[in-house]
């Protein structure tokens, strides 16, 4: 077969696609569908190995049971647990763990963990199987499911860290690290490197000790002496976190973080950040005073659903636009506080902090 010729058919192919979408008039999102459906098009004319169809299958498989399975707890905030695997039931990072997970869980949100034992099973234990859910990862060693959550429908088994993690970290609205090895380390960086960096959040992400314990609180002073004292990371980075051994001041560190902000997202380079309670011509004064670092030109305004937005739950809201430079993420969630101090949430919005 001449490249000709395999150019003729993909380009048949892409038509055929382009004519599939248009004879599906209610169908949604049909630009990133058509445009998904013409990558893998465009992949079987090149010379990929077997594993790496294999791979592109088995992550949409994995991406498949994600989107299925979140789909229908859209609208209730989650909280995703980090730590150890190794953790026994008796230790008191367990009981802490377990004690934080039953307290979100009462407060109206779901907990997510990754379905193994130690702090895994401690947050679906604290939380009950009825409000959690168990993100595993297929492993030769340590990690399957914990008697909590298996058998669960709410349970998935992924192939790939990097499927699982995306989970993770897409559905959370909240992350609570407790102690852990190299890969809760490696969740905890994550986190915030993709905070840091835009994206990611914004969430509140809380590391937690338990009562009297310095894990996180030694790793701070590392944080503090290696990378804030020389510079290699902005010195309002930290706000990114809280570092607490107090099962109360974690929790509200996750409900005050929605007291009044509801979630935000990019609109054509610009930021809007949609707000649960509208903000006073004053308090909007006081934030462009306070926070007019954060902004390449212009002010933040107020402004309705933008078109690009789309219809949803969401679209009533009030709302501000900014032209945020991307940059002061830890400045960004300085103001995401202070706004949560500004506005008068409804009974309605104190009492459920984990509604969407």
């Amino acid at each position: 077969m001449t490249s000709e010729t395999s150019f003729d058919i993909l380009d048949s192919l892409q038509t055929d696609i382009a004519e599939l979408i248009e004879r599906l008039p209610s169908l949604k999102n049909r630009q990133f569908i058509q445009q998904a459906l013409s990558t893998i098009l465009r992949l079987t004319d090149t010379e990929l190995e077997r594993i790496d169809w294999k791979i592109l299958s088995s992550s949409l498989a994995d991406m498949e049971r994600g989107f299925e399975l979140f789909h229908t707890y859209r609208h209730v905030r989650k909280v995703t647990i980090f730590g150890s695997a190794r953790l026994a039931s008796e230790t008191p990072e367990y009981k802490m763990a377990a004690d934080f997970a039953r307290n979100v869980a009462q407060l109206g949100f779901m907990v997510m963990t990754g379905g193994g034992g130690g702090i895994m099973q401690a947050g679906n234990e604290g939380a009950g199987r009825e409000n959690s859910f168990g993100l595993n990862i297929q492993l030769p060693f340590e990690q399957s499911a914990n008697p909590i959550i298996e058998g669960d429908p709410k349970l998935i088994n992924f192939k790939y860290f990097f499927t699982r993690k995306l989970f993770l970290l897409k559905e959370s609205d909240a992350v609570a690290a407790f102690a852990g090895g190299f890969g809760t380390q490696d969740e905890a960086f994550e986190c915030m490197t993709l905070s840091q960096t835009g994206k990611f959040g914004p969430v509140p992400l809380v590391l937690i000790d338990h009562p009297g314990g310095d894990y996180w609180r030694s790793w701070s002073e590392y944080i503090d002496k290696h990378l804030l004292q020389t510079g290699l990371v902005s010195p309002d980075d930290p706000n990114l976190y809280t570092i607490t051994d107090n099962l109360e001041v974690a929790c509200n560190a996750i409900t005050s973080f929605y007291q009044v902000y509801h979630s935000s997202r990019y609109v054509a380079g610009k930021l809007i950040i949609r707000l649960k309670t509208d903000i006073s011509d004053a308090e909007l004064d006081q934030l462009n005073i306070n926070f007019s670092s954060i902004l390449i030109k212009g002010k933040i305004e107020r402004t309705q659903a933008l078109s690009q937005e789309g219809q949803d739950e969401t679209a009533e809201l009030p709302r501000l636009i900014l032209h945020f430079n991307q940059r002061d993420l830890g400045k960004l969630y300085e103001m995401i506080a202070t706004i949560n101090r500004m506005g008068k949430p409804s009974a309605e919005d104190i009492a459920h902090p984990e509604l969407k």
